[in-house]
């Protein structure tokens, strides 16, 4: 019974240091690099705090720190920590990075000298033999050898194994200054070895003289793969399965998620700094918000640093500091929050508990898929319509549908779509990050659509277009409207100045808030619609429902450009809505 009893006592004492750690992590991780650094250092228990970090966590603040500045953090840092900034950094794709290899071998080297030779000699001696084959030349000299049959570049230690660092002449190519550092690296550490435990030096190198180059680097980037795939760094060919659409049908289908109330922190360490960049007015982390019970909000939190990893994997970018995976994190809580949406719009009257319990119930990647269907089906969309379009099969640019549409367009062309901001917060594309951003992309594709089928239904000849001149959907209504209310031949062409000046004139609405808001007049607009309905043979009132917003935005665009200009002071190469001379 006491011995029980003292096991109870240890394991509340243990989970009071696994909490306290977790407090002490929050609260580091909102400090400033250098403060951050001083706070760890100054902790009465360094190694614990160190250790109890997450392996990205620790990454981020190592960089955000500097690699160099950060090296008494690296000191303390578990093997785990250590493999994970070594797989993240030293591979590009599916091949090593040998200057960055290079880099990060020896921070770890600087970093802790003696630790370092026992942990890569035991532990990974596999990628050190590799790294040396690719590095160093090794002669093993014969006993009827003389040393002076070799070159003069090479070294020894024990004059059986003789070394050639490399050096600038090397035939290998390199940067400037790459196999300077690989030299000093090396030295260290070949000394360091050769002094620590002779035979084991001697058993690397006649390993590295072994080594089949294509076998090794597929057995390291195998071995790496099954390490960070626990963090949800998959291999590219499986991790661009997150952009995989799923339907809410199918959603359902699908296998359930099961979250434990109890959860031992030090064996798995919640990734802070995902959660930490979450935009509170998001969906998705106003649900996590709702959630009370600590230990299932660590395993949502885990679980959403591995759908963040999934997409760094997917995208194929280097994330190393907190402004990088901020754009990782607010695309994955865009397109979670938008799956969540679009599952909550069955039960919206209680939308807020239905969104707690989808993210309990469904794994978080699954609902950015689901979020992702909406766009990924209006790419398909988009695609399928620019291949059979009138303005494609005329062969005019996407530019021909003005700068809004065109964004819009753009936007959803690309592999990874994205949503047409037009500068609103300081950037042309965004993430979607709601369904209204999906609707109003939507919508002004249904636009662009329209408008396409429209101009194939008038008496437009796309190779009588004028050369030399910039020809938009909106110019082209618009000057074919302009010279059809002039009287003039019913064709594409531009319109003189001194026959444009009375019919610019005419088309200002005259009022008190007119002087400051200039716009066209109703009467105008009307005509508009009945030209253009006369034209395509289409109602006028199905042209209003259908382009309403559109023939608004014309409209404002128009009365943008021109209000300011006299008619007697017109220049036709600063009139974009018409074609004039």
């Amino acid at each position: 019974m006491t011995r029980h009893s003292n096991d109870i006592t240890e394991h509340q004492d243990h989970m009071k240091l696994v909490d306290a750690l977790y407090q002490d992590r929050k609260q580091i991780l909102t400090l400033p690099a250098q403060q951050a650094l001083n706070a760890i250092l100054e902790h009465p228990q360094p190694v614990a705090l160190v250790h109890s970090f997450a392996e990205e966590d620790l990454f981020f603040l190592v960089h955000d720190i500097g690699p160099e500045d950060a090296m008494d953090i690296v000191a303390l840092a578990s093997d785990r920590q250590w493999e994970y900034m070594l797989d993240v950094e030293s591979w590009t794709k599916d091949r090593i990075d040998f200057q960055a290899l290079t880099q990060w071998l020896n921070l770890l080297l600087s970093s802790a000298p003696q630790r370092f030779v026992d942990w890569a000699m035991t532990e990974h001696p596999e990628i050190i033999e590799y790294y040396l084959f690719n590095t160093i030349e090794v002669i093993v000299r014969e006993h009827d050898q003389d040393p002076s049959d070799f070159d003069d570049g090479y070294m020894t230690y024990d004059d059986i194994f003789y070394i050639r660092l490399p050096d600038e002449d090397d035939a290998r190519p390199a940067p400037p200054g790459v196999k300077a550092r690989q030299k000093e690296f090396l030295s260290r550490m070949l000394d360091l070895l050769a002094g620590q435990d002779h035979v084991l030096f001697q058993q690397t190198l006649f390993r590295t003289a072994q080594v089949i180059p294509s076998e090794s680097e597929e057995e390291a980037y195998r071995l790496r793969n099954v390490r960070l795939a626990e963090k949800g760094f998959l291999p590219f060919h499986e991790a661009v399965g997150v952009y995989q659409p799923i339907r809410p049908d199918q959603l359902k289908k699908r296998d359930k998620k099961i979250l434990s109330r109890k959860v031992q922190d030090s064996i798995v360490p919640i990734p802070i700094h995902h959660a930490s960049l979450l935009d509170g007015a998001s969906i998705f982390s106003q649900a996590l918000s709702r959630i009370t019970v600590e230990d299932i909000l660590h395993q949502l939190q885990v679980e959403f640093a591995g759908v963040c990893n999934q997409l760094i994997a997917a995208d194929g970018q280097p994330v190393r500091n907190r402004q990088d995976l901020e754009v990782i994190v607010k695309k994955a809580c865009g397109y979670i929050s938008i799956g969540l949406e679009r599952l909550s719009q069955e039960n919206p009257d209680d939308k807020h508990n239905r969104n707690v319990q989808l993210i309990k119930t469904y794994p978080l990647i699954d609902l950015f898929r689901t979020g992702y269907g909406l766009v990924a089906d209006l790419r398909v969309q988009a695609k399928k319509w620019t291949k059979s379009a009138w303005y494609a099969q005329n062969h005019l640019p996407l530019n021909f549908w003005g700068e809004q549409l065109t964004g819009v367009i753009g936007g959803l062309l690309i592999p990874r779509p994205k949503c047409y901001n037009n500068y609103q917060n300081g950037i042309l594309y965004r993430e979607f990050e709601t369904l209204e951003d999906i609707r109003l992309i939507a919508n002004a594709l249904k636009e662009a659509m329209i408008c396409d089928e429209l101009l194939s239904k008038m008496a437009v000849n796309a190779n009588d277009f004028p050369k030399g001149r910039l020809v938009t959907c909106q110019n082209l209504l618009m000057t074919l409207w302009a010279r059809q209310a002039l009287g003039l031949p019913e064709a594409f062409a531009p319109i003189p100045v001194d026959i444009f000046k009375p019919f610019l004139k005419d088309l200002w609405a005259v009022g008190k808030d007119t002087k400051k808001h200039p716009r066209i007049k109703n009467s105008k607009k009307t005509d508009f619609l009945k030209w253009l309905s006369a034209q395509t043979g289409q109602p006028e009132h199905d042209l209003s429902l259908a382009l309403g917003h559109f023939l608004e935005r014309l409209f404002d665009e128009t009365a943008g450009n021109l209000a300011d200009v006299s008619s007697g002071t017109i220049d036709p190469r600063f009139v974009q809505m018409f074609l004039l001379h």
